[in-house]
């Protein structure tokens, strides 16, 4: 790709960028929320044209002026947000929009036996009868995988393939590229996850608020150099903060049960407790209990038994809007179906929480002059990216879209802070920038609840770490005195005597293994 420019009326998305990809490498495109990855790759696969520059293929000149014309190309694109029907099967996915026909009717042996051969080839064990509804999120991706492949492509395209994938599933799919690129494909990832580029990528080229940078070895550079030429200076993996001073509890959770969606018990006679000027962790693996604590917390669920204090007051299955004015905050881990109204622009979505309030509105009647200036003043505190503050929710990548809503939530400035998956999908700028004012939060006295899948996150931020396992506490842990390993025991289900016995024991065995 040479000099791409893309311009949203004055606003140029991708400036200039050059991008060159070797046959059989895995390239990473790396580059801070909104800095243009995912435009650029937009007009690779014919999504979007370029205002400007060339494209060529197998050192030939190619206008790509729509999605089948990449496709033919050999260009295929596994999207962020997967293009699937959920209530088609797999097979149906794969061979949507271009179905082997026999006479008028669809030649569904042919199209099986072809897609079978393709998923054997590169072993991806998938049900091709199983619903899309039915399956996890990582089977959903290779079904995603196997779409392109089907349809032949030789230059893989994967958005941020590791953002809704558990460290198994992940593992996997770096297997799954690894068998691609040994067959001579083509790798770009779009990624801002440094260890991950660190793990699968031969070379990388670094975007920066839509200019290409650099394109390096990645085996000759460290994540800390990468993180800088990302952010444009010298970023930080550890928040400083001082030792915590918490006092007394905003939140107390007691004897808590609740259900998840087919009625089976998610948490089970939990008792919990937030105060303020502290940081609690929730770690564990997706699907122990976690998201429906928290929407229990937050109104979103009901609760079966057991009582939910805010602030000494019983919330119990009080509706959202209740809770969140008994001066709660609440960052949800789905920033789409919860966070945000996507159609409405950023600064009707900044005033969602106080819109009925003055001086958002008078008599019933919105002040768009107030609303829109402090959706002004949020966006340039929280560094959100944007060409204004009336565009649509829709139009921000979703880095920005995520510090959106913490602004939002953190100039209500409430006691109880509640984010899930705080900084899914930003990167190590944005990671940094929120790290620091979650930390803020409690060095002013508030109390704050974080979940997430990320050790390090939790690692770093939390005062105490209370890890989850299929509904139930396996441990209360200080995170200066336990170690990732520990931590994974107890994710798994070890109580903490059966974790510190285990790892004592690996490290005599390792220590005589060394004599």
């Amino acid at each position: 790709m040479k000099n791409i420019t893309k311009a949203f009326g004055s606003f140029k998305a991708n400036d200039n960028i050059n991008l060159n990809v070797k046959r059989g490498e895995i390239h990473a495109l790396l580059g801070e929320n909104g800095a243009g990855k995912s435009t650029l790759m937009n007009i690779l696969s014919g999504l979007l044209q370029p205002t400007s520059g060339e494209i060529f293929i197998n050192e030939k000149k190619e206008v790509i002026s729509g999605p089948t014309v990449a496709s033919n190309l050999g260009i295929g694109m596994v999207h962020q947000h997967f293009m699937l029907i959920d209530n088609f099967t797999v097979a149906e996915n794969i061979i949507l929009g271009s179905e082997p026909v026999k006479g008028v009717t669809i030649d569904k042996k042919k199209a099986y036996d072809e897609i079978q051969a393709v998923s054997d080839r590169y072993g991806f064990n998938i049900d091709l009868d199983a619903l899309v509804s039915d399956i996890s999120v990582g089977m959903q991706q290779r079904v995603e995988i196997l779409k392109t492949l089907y349809r032949g492509a030789d230059i893989l395209i994967f958005d941020e393939p590791t953002a809704v994938l558990t460290p198994q599933e992940i593992d996997e799919l770096i297997g799954i590229m690894h068998g691609l690129v040994a067959e001579g494909k083509s790798l770009i990832i779009i990624t801002h996850k440094l260890d991950e580029i660190k793990a699968v990528a031969d070379r990388c080229t670094i975007i920066r608020r839509g200019k290409s940078i650099d394109t390096v070895n990645v085996a000759d550079v460290s994540s800390q150099d990468l993180a800088d030429l990302m952010v444009g200076r010298s970023v930080s993996f550890k928040t400083p903060k001082v030792e915590a001073k918490p006092t007394t509890p905003v939140l107390e959770v007691k004897n808590l049960v609740v259900k998840e969606n087919r009625g089976l018990e998610a948490v089970k006679n939990m008792n919990l407790e937030v105060r303020a000027g502290e940081i609690v962790g929730i770690a564990g693996i997706d699907g122990n209990g976690q998201s429906e604590l928290i929407q229990a917390i937050t109104g979103m669920r009901r609760v079966e038994s057991g009582t939910i204090e805010i602030n000494g007051k019983d919330m119990t299955n009080f509706k959202p809007r209740q809770i969140t004015e008994n001066s709660v905050g609440h960052v949800p881990e789905d920033r789409h179906k919860y966070g945000l109204v996507l159609p409405m622009t950023l600064s009707e979505n900044i005033a969602l929480q106080t819109y009925y309030k003055e001086p958002n509105s008078k008599n019933g009647l919105l002040n768009y002059k107030y609303i829109n200036n402090h959706a002004i003043e949020l966006i340039n505190e929280f560094d959100v990216r944007t060409p204004s503050e009336v565009v649509p929710a829709s139009a921000l990548s979703g880095g920005n879209q995520q510090k959106a809503i913490i602004a939002r939530e953190i100039d209500r400035d409430p006691d109880l802070l509640i984010v899930s998956q705080p900084t899914r999908g930003l990167d190590v700028g944005a990671i940094e920038y929120i790290h620091k004012r979650l930390i803020e939060q409690r060095d002013n006295g508030k109390g704050v609840l974080c979940v997430s899948f990320e050790l390090d996150e939790i690692l770093n931020v939390s005062d105490r770490i209370v890890v989850m396992f299929e509904g139930t506490i396996t441990g209360i842990v200080d995170p200066k005195e336990t170690t990732e390993q520990e931590l994974g025991m107890l994710m798994a289900g070890m109580t903490i005597e059966q974790a510190r016995e285990t790892l004592k024991q690996q490290a005599t065995e390792g220590a005589s293994g060394h004599e």
